[in-house]
């Protein structure tokens, strides 16, 4: 037969191909070639030929039948032969394929080799593609290897120990006596690949971190001289002395550091000459200061040591390389939170980064803002945050608009800040919409600025439905507002009820509605029917979607009509305000749940109660039904129908004198004094009326009486008859509790009282347990 073409004339004639088919033909060509050689055992080519095999295998065609030729290569006694062998096997062998263990003999006979460069093969290999088998029969070999005088072997030695460690975890202990003199090599090979060993050891072992701790002195030693040693040209990179070697050290003082008051002292003054005297001009000092700013958050440095990091970090904002500027603003937010002061100097640089092209770097620099907002700079940063909220990208929005609204809830912003919901349009979460209605009923004083602001968007565009539905939601709560012009932030504008109306039913035909929607406008409209003087106009609009093919709009309109007809001297306690939704910080937060289209608030329940005496929150027990507030609308949706069954049969006649009256609570000049009724034709409800007076010299303005029972009860709290008690005992506040009790037993309740009394807020808890058996029974 011919020879076979050599390698470079292979890549040659590939690289004429003009086309991938031509390519193919001509590797196919060559393979075939490839294989006839094989076949016939011709030994004087199967090395050229393997070697074509691999460059083949590298541009990604099948090259599976050179495995065993490898092999036979590997057994040769030629270098050459040798070297291309042990490379075919690093690249076409791996431990799932059989094949790989007929090489364990080879390596073991080259790993006692006389030649150093047949040693280092044997070496590479084992490290490269070595079996949890393999490295069980030769780690005896390899710890010799790692006790030797050669550098050459020691550094290869190391590496190899370190998979046979990742294979074999059990072995770790065979190889630390060789350790012992790693770090005292003055070969900068050894020493990077000793650093590497010993940081695999300690990230894997607790007991192995423990014992090398006491290596920090001269880990700190050999980081010294590489920063303060000369000129060394065979090290020098970019003007910094082994840079790679420096990294690595970095690394491993961080393991040894963590969690190790005594450890993290030794390195303290190591790690701030490295961060003060490291050349910042070029990326590999970029690289080493970001290793340092690592160690120095990972350890138990000084806490200057740290506002040095994070001023490093600062100046990483500033370079021109984008992906230093990302790795700066990743780093921070993992700090911001132990640093915050710290990072807060950098506030502006972070906000510059929200203008960057790149869009990694700016949802970093939003995630990052956000963290650093708090009281103090919450209008800066909302003005900030709000205008990158107008001008970002759709995939920004939803994230941003929800920081926003969480933001001004935490810090008590001005409402103004969260109206920009405007802006986020529909790319807003889905929280974010009873979120901002929470925001929105606790800002009081901005009711009428709200409420306006809200119509005038809504007159512009409808298409954006999260907007839409809260601008329904504030239109049915403050119509009267609107229609009042009582704003005083911005010239009021002037809108007739019919205007308003037209609006709500606008939203309800038409086709950009979603029926979530038109739940909210019709319920909108339903509420100004206390609120407008149009009464008959919004009983034709409920009237006719009560035959409507949506089923929650028809039931809402269902309910809706039978509170106009039967239930008509109820529809204005219904349909009240919503008062403001508190959260219950002890336990867990009110999260506002949005109930068929309506939003109200309901709590979550914590999930390990404490004792039942405890009074500290009225709403702690997991045993309690939640508070109802007193001028809070009863719920008309889909449990409405429900609900009004159960009042239906209420009757406020009938008062029984055997059940005598009691006094709940009697402090700080209120009383509270209960008397009982029972429900005919219904025994199993007791109608309680509280009669609240007030002995101080003062009148008890905002008085809200809260109550709570066990979930075997059924509360219902009506209107009170005034929130203001008058002073001197000169008249009392009422208001009517009904409890349903089926299984007959004794009543518990918790009471809650809030009031202002002289201008200062008064808040108490109470329990009362001694209720009359004749209230119960």
């Amino acid at each position: 037969m011919p020879a076979p073409i050599r390698l470079r004339e292979l890549i040659r004639t590939i690289r004429t191909a003009r086309t991938q088919a031509e390519e193919r033909e001509m590797i196919q060509k060559e393979c075939a070639a490839i294989r006839s050689s094989f076949r016939e055992e011709d030994n004087t080519y199967r090395c050229r030929n393997v070697a074509k095999l691999l460059y083949m295998h590298m541009l990604g065609y099948p090259a599976h039948f050179g495995q065993l030729e490898c092999l036979k290569l590997i057994a040769s006694q030629k270098f050459t032969d040798k070297r291309i062998g042990y490379l075919g096997a690093m690249l076409l062998l791996d431990e799932r394929q059989d094949v790989h263990l007929l090489m364990t003999n080879c390596i073991k006979n080259d790993l006692n080799h006389s030649t150093q460069y047949v040693q280092g093969l044997a070496l590479c290999t084992l490290g490269c593609m070595g079996s949890s088998e393999m490295c069980r029969d030769l780690a005896g070999e390899v710890e010799k290897l790692l006790k030797t005088s050669n550098s050459y072997l020691r550094k290869k030695a190391a590496l190899c120990a370190v998979h046979v460690i990742r294979k074999v975890p059990e072995l770790m202990e065979m190889f630390l006596p060789a350790t012992k003199n790693l770090l005292s090599e003055k070969n900068h090979g050894v020493l990077h690949t000793s650093v590497v060993l010993l940081t695999e050891m300690c990230e894997r072992s607790p007991d192995m971190l423990a014992h090398f701790r006491k290596l920090v002195p001269q880990l700190v030693r050999i980081l010294k001289n590489l920063i303060m040693s000369g000129y060394s040209p065979e090290h020098d990179v970019s003007g910094i002395s082994d840079p790679f070697l420096q990294v690595r050290i970095l690394r491993l003082l961080r393991i040894l550091g963590k969690s190790d008051d005594d450890s993290s002292e030794a390195m303290n003054d190591i790690l701030a000459q490295v961060a003060t005297n490291t050349e910042t001009s070029k990326n590999v000092g970029n690289a080493i200061l970001y290793e340092t700013v690592l160690t120095i958050m990972d350890i138990k440095s000084e806490s200057g040591l740290r506002v040095l990091a994070i001023n490093i970090l600062g100046r990483f904002l500033l370079n021109n390389d984008k992906n230093i500027r990302y790795v700066a603003l990743t780093s921070l937010l993992k700090t911001v939170q132990t640093d915050h002061n710290a990072v807060q100097r950098h506030r502006s640089t972070i906000v510059d980064c929200l203008k960057d092209l790149d869009v990694s770097i700016k949802r970093r620099a939003m995630e990052l803002s956000f963290a650093l907002v708090n009281g103090n700079n919450i209008r800066g940063m909302m003005k900030e945050l709000l205008y990158f909220l107008d001008s970002c990208d759709p995939e920004f929005k939803a994230d941003c608009a929800s920081g926003v609204f969480l933001a001004a809830e935490k810090y008590a912003t001005n409402t103004q800040t969260s109206l920009h919901i405007t802006t986020a349009g529909s790319y807003v979460r889905d929280d974010s919409v009873p979120n901002l209605i929470q925001l929105i009923t606790n800002s009081v004083e901005m009711h009428a600025y709200t409420v306006q602001r809200l119509y005038k968007a809504l007159l512009d565009d409808i298409s954006q439905q999260p907007l839409v539905q809260v601008a329904s939601w504030c239109i049915g709560e403050y119509g009267d507002l609107l229609v009042s012009g009582q704003c005083e932030e911005e010239e009021p504008i002037q809108v007739t009820e019919d205007e308003v109306l037209d609006v709500l039913e606008g939203l309800l035909v038409s086709n950009l509605s979603t029926p979530v929607t038109r739940g909210y406008s019709l319920t909108a409209i339903m509420k100004l029917s206390t609120r407008f003087s149009s009464v008959n106009r919004i009983k034709k609009v409920v009237s006719i979607y009560g035959s409507s093919i949506d089923v929650e709009l028809q039931q809402r309109a269902v309910e809706y009509n039978a509170l106009f007809k039967k239930y008509d001297h109820m529809r204005p306690a219904l349909l009240e305000r919503m008062p403001i939704m508190e959260k219950s910080t002890t336990n867990g937060p009110t999260e506002i749940v949005q109930t068929n289209g309506e939003t109200e608030p309901s709590v979550v329940e914590p999930k390990h109660p404490p004792p039942a005496n405890n009074l500290l929150d009225l709403l702690d027990d997991n045993d309690v039904v939640p508070v109802i507030q007193t001028t809070m609308s009863t719920k008309t949706g889909s449990h409405g129908g429900e609900l009004l069954e159960l009042l239906s049969d209420l009757s406020l006649s009938g008062r029984m004198p055997s059940i005598p009256p009691m006094t709940a609570y009697n402090k700080n000049g209120l009383k509270i004094d209960f008397t009982f009724e029972r429900a005919n034709p219904n025994p199993n409800i007791a109608v309680i009326t509280i009669h609240a007076s007030n002995s101080t010299e003062a009148d008890m303005t905002d008085f809200v009486f809260q109550a709570a029972v066990p979930k075997t009860f059924q509360l219902q709290l009506l209107s009170p008859s005034s929130n203001v008690v008058p002073a001197l005992n000169q008249g009392t506040v009422t208001q009517v509790i009904r409890v349903l009790n089926p299984q007959k037993q004794q009543l518990r309740m918790r009471i809650k009282l809030t009031y202002t009394l002289k201008g200062s807020p008064v808040q108490d808890l109470a329990e009362v347990n001694n209720f009359p058996p004749q209230s119960w029974q």
